[in-house]
């Protein structure tokens, strides 16, 4: 997590009444179109989703404190092996394990970012880069071994589900998860909207000013920290219930890489746009390894340049705009 000295000027991709209209209903139609989808696709949505989750809290972070993480996929592995521990050695339920692991993650997150936030710039992009290394190497550390299962790692049962959801339990898992994004996506809305979410944004907009008014930036950007790491954990708790597995292999450096690509695609100061960046990420492996193993990389960077110079503000800020360019001119013609 390294800080943008100087604070990218870009505004939030505002989210007008008709694109809430619009995703309104075209999710309950795209729900309820899903429950006659076979296994695969099911699959895929539901990482979109999981995905959107993650980039969703990495953007609070990013996008309204200034702050870059490389260590987010150690959040995500926390959040995984929280769920799967829970579930496998106390058997606790899915919906019991889940919000613990988001918890979990919010001290975990809170309390490196304490100290983190204070360290000079490089070293705060250093602590991160770290973090994201050693955690898959820790997870698979002998002496714990008994309770992560090592490199083998873990095996979940697929959740059961009553009544005609018991034959369709791929659809019924996708509703699960698309209601957590529904609830984490309203939930980050309330907090941006805020006092605390309003100060955060101005730390990050003004900071000499903001400290000059008395605001504990640190403490702000502090708490921001914890709760996205709480964002990521989630995702990282989801893809356990999701997937029914889980090994340190899964959380490499590279995870955290593709959630800021990610997040930069769908725009850092838009909610909603981080499920754009989390359906690049998804998709683009699928379709590209068919050509080459390392097409889906060559894409990314691309896909990164091609934001930098041509769509500052991710897809969102660019769909937003291009909206707003045709409603000015039918105004005008009007």
């Amino acid at each position: 997590m390294s800080t943008m000295s100087a604070p990218l000027n870009i505004r939030p991709a505002a989210s007008p009444t008709w694109l809430r209209w619009t995703a309104s209903v075209v999710g309950l139609a795209l729900l309820a179109w899903s429950f006659s989808w076979q296994s695969y696709p099911l699959y895929v949505m539901t990482q979109v989703l999981i995905y959107g989750i993650a980039i969703m809290g990495l953007n609070l972070l990013t996008g309204y404190t200034g702050q870059i993480s490389l260590g987010h996929s150690a959040f995500f592995a926390i959040g995984a092996y929280t769920a799967a521990v829970l579930s496998h050695h106390l058997g606790w339920p899915f919906y019991v394990g889940v919000p613990v692991a988001a918890l979990l993650c919010f001290v975990a997150g809170f309390l490196f970012g304490f100290p983190a936030l204070r360290l000079p710039m490089l070293y705060l992009a250093l602590s991160t880069f770290a973090v994201a290394v050693v955690t898959p190497q820790a997870l698979k550390w002998k002496k714990i071994e008994w309770l992560t299962g090592g490199v083998a790692g873990i095996v979940l049962e697929k959740p059961v589900f009553p009544g005609v959801l018991a034959d369709r339990a791929d659809w019924a898992i996708m509703a699960c998860v698309a209601a957590c994004a529904l609830c984490a996506f309203l939930l980050a809305r309330r907090i941006l909207g805020s006092q605390f979410g309003r100060l955060v944004d101005a730390s990050r907009d003004q900071p000499l000013a903001a400290a000059a008014g008395g605001l504990d930036i640190t403490a702000l950007r502090t708490q921001m920290f914890g709760l996205s790491a709480a964002f990521t954990g989630l995702a990282g708790a989801l893809s356990v219930v999701a997937g029914q597995f889980v090994a340190p292999e899964n959380f490499p450096f590279l995870l955290s890489v593709s959630l800021l690509v990610g997040s930069f695609v769908g725009g850092v100061r838009s909610l909603w746009g981080a499920f754009l960046g989390a359906a690049f990420i998804v998709l683009t492996p699928n379709l590209a390894e068919s050509v080459s193993q390392s097409a889906p990389w060559m894409i990314f960077g691309f896909a990164l340049l091609a934001v930098v110079f041509l769509a500052p503000n991710g897809l969102s800020g660019w769909i937003t705009s291009l909206w707003r360019r045709r409603a000015n001119s039918s105004s005008a013609q009007s």
